[in-house]
């Protein structure tokens, strides 16, 4: 469950300063709801999918073949 800053707070601020936690979140959040956006949420997608990319992608906590999984500690 994510618990963050919303999309108000973070609207004021430039996606270079989100967390990644908070571009996967809201990433995952407008790809759910992608056919009922207007043109302004596509385009916060659209940045928010550039940002994602300008990063080089997001870290995955999923094993895989190459690695394990590493417990967050919370």
């Amino acid at each position: 469950m994510y618990v963050g800053r919303d999309l108000t707070q973070l609207g004021m601020m430039s996606k270079k300063e989100w967390s990644d936690v908070e571009l996967a979140h809201f990433h995952s959040s407008f790809q759910q709801i992608t056919p009922f956006l207007n043109a302004e949420g596509v385009a916060i997608h659209r940045d928010i999918i550039e940002e994602i990319k300008a990063r080089g992608g997001l870290a995955s906590s999923e094993a895989s073949y190459e690695h394990g999984t590493i417990t967050p500690a919370d």
